[in-house]
């Protein structure tokens, strides 16, 4: 009889922690991205519900209150497609004389007024354009190392009217005021580890920043494998670093979200099939979700949001 109600515990354990694990991924993110020839939505149980295909590297990915999505369809062109697939409005950006050599476009955003805001590499610049295509904004760019790839990664306008800037090839985040003075700069450092070259590397070619509500400043690292807090006075007062979170190993950090609920989800790309592609964690730097998908996104998933 004892024999019989362990084997029935066991059974009514293991069933329950299915049932846990089940109902801890119908609880989880949907998520937009962009590798492997197509950018795709994907379920919180794994299913792609929306796709088109796309050739282009991915660095930037949004999905707009209108429920358009907008991503970079060619090295120099940033699109805006409509649920059904259509594309409703699309840029390409071109060299600005006397310049004459090859444009990237790794950042763009909406913004409240309509306009679209553009980085753009090799012209060292943002723009502001609008639905015609005509710039009504430029803000020029401080580059220490020019280079028409590394420029920027990501770059965004703070509320205050000021832009963050991603600068890859300095290893620095620099904040411009809207007449593009530099009024705040983070530099990275290698954090105590030896540089090493390569995707599955260590250095400081940073991808992503977002202000905090609180001022202080979030970075996703690039190859630096870690996302730090840094307050206005360059101090690091929160981080998560390669090898904080049990089971996983960061590479190279690209997208950042902060949610409502105060977590943070960053993109952890170039790690291979060991390791999540996207990770949640709380402020307390515990795992409260992964995206680990190898079948629907590949090893180059630098772009992806959480979208509900």
């Amino acid at each position: 009889m004892r024999i019989l109600s362990l084997v029935f515990l066991v059974a009514i354990t293991v069933l329950s922690q299915s049932l846990a694990d089940e109902s801890s991924q119908a609880k989880g993110h949907k998520v937009l991205g962009a590798d492997k020839g197509k950018v795709a939505i994907v379920s919180p149980q794994g299913k792609v519900e929306w796709e088109v295909p796309n050739r282009s590297q991915v660095h930037d990915i949004t999905r707009l209150a209108n429920g358009n999505i907008m991503f970079q369809s060619g090295p120099a062109t940033v699109v805006e497609v409509a649920p059904d697939k259509s594309t409703v409005w699309s840029y390409t950006s071109k060299p600005k004389a006397p310049y004459s050599g090859p444009i990237e476009v790794h950042a763009f955003q909406r913004l409240d007024s309509g306009l679209t805001m553009i980085a753009e590499t090799g012209n060292k610049r943002l723009i502001e354009v609008d639905r015609d295509g005509k710039i009504a904004r430029e803000i020029a760019l401080q580059i220490d190392n020019p280079h028409p790839h590394r420029d920027t990664r990501l770059a965004r306008k703070l509320p205050n009217g000021h832009y963050l800037v991603c600068h890859e090839a300095d290893g620095v985040v620099r904040e411009y005021d809207g007449d593009g003075k530099v009024v705040w700069s983070y530099a990275l450092d290698l954090a105590g580890r030896p540089p090493k070259s390569g995707h599955d590397g260590h250095g400081t070619e940073v991808f992503g920043a977002l202000r905090k509500p609180n001022g202080n400043t979030l970075i996703a690292t690039g190859n630096g494998n870690r996302v730090i807090e840094v307050n206005p006075n360059h101090e690091i007062v929160w981080s998560v670093n390669h090898d904080d979170l049990p089971g996983i190993r960061l590479f190279w950090v690209t997208s950042l979200q902060l949610l409502p609920n105060g977590n943070i989800v960053f993109g952890n790309c170039h790690a291979g099939p060991d390791n999540p592609q996207l990770i949640e964690v709380t402020p307390d730097k515990k795992v409260a979700w992964t995206f680990k998908n190898h079948e629907i996104f590949g090893n180059d998933l630098a772009a992806a949001t959480v979208i509900e």
